[in-house]
């Protein structure tokens, strides 16, 4: 078995279990599918195979009746892999009114790689985050990072999730104490895993070193957890400098979305 499958072997026993959904409101199994419901209206669907489920577009539909007899969801996701066998389920997702997302890359890789050869550039400086106000101005920056509209969505289930105290980290970079690139790490309980998240630079501040200085002061600190391996979904912007931290690409996501 080549280190990729390793990891790839990793990921789908460790992680596609509860240990992927740690803020969940609530989990529905049915059958091999999760159904989970978190704060602020959302579903999210994800399994750890689907090998011999047939019927696939009758599936998807039970599935999203589950959210449908909701009224306070508003938005649900089904979290596809590249490498699972499922012929017929992207059909049967469009037939049910999902759209597909774009598809990120899956990085696994040692924690420890991450930690090395990261110096912080001139004028930055990175913190950890907890209090309302930060957590909201760092959403707000993700939001301008990703070209879209500020939403409170976001920072209002962040400061829900750092109440409960579940492990999660917020770090930001700043520079000038304006806060210009930020990221979470989700150590993973009972699991070799911590999570690398929510990766965002402003543009003006992108090619600099920030975010790969950003994303070795949480794998620094997960490895002072335990942890030793460390997992991603990854767009195009943050890939190449996982790479070059040693992580491997072992499979692609795809999300699809259906709003109500």
């Amino acid at each position: 078995m080549t280190i990729k499958e390793q990891y790839l072997k990793a990921y789908d026993q460790q992680l596609r279990t509860d240990a992927e959904t740690p803020s969940a409101v609530d989990v529905t199994r049915m059958g091999p599918l999760r159904l989970v419901t978190f704060a602020g209206g959302r579903g999210f669907i994800t399994y750890q195979d689907l090998d011999g489920v047939g019927g696939l577009t009758a599936v998807v539909n039970q599935a999203l009746e589950h959210f449908r007899s909701n009224p306070d969801i508003t938005e649900v996701e089904w979290k596809t892999r590249g490498h699972d066998h499922a012929p017929g389920l992207h059909e049967a997702l469009i037939a049910n009114g999902f759209t597909p997302d774009d598809t990120e890359s899956i990085m696994v890789g040692p924690l420890e790689a991450l930690c090395q050869d990261a110096p912080l550039p001139d004028g930055v400086s990175l913190r950890k985050v907890a209090g309302s106000d930060d957590v909201r101005a760092m959403s707000a920056m993700a939001d301008e990072a990703f070209g879209e509209a500020v939403s409170t969505r976001q920072a209002d289930a962040l400061i829900a999730r750092l109440a409960r105290n579940d492990g999660m980290e917020l770090w930001v970079a700043e520079v000038g104490g304006r806060m210009v690139s930020t990221g979470r790490l989700e150590p993973v309980p009972n699991t070799d895993f911590a999570g690398i998240w929510g990766g965002a630079t402003l543009e003006a501040f992108r090619g600099r070193g920030i975010y790969r200085a950003l994303t070795a002061a949480r794998a620094c600190s997960a490895l002072a957890q335990g942890k030793t391996l460390v997992h991603s979904d990854s767009t195009e912007f943050s890939r190449p400098i996982l790479e070059r931290s040693g992580l491997l690409k072992v499979s692609t996501t795809t999300p699809y979305n259906w709003k109500r």
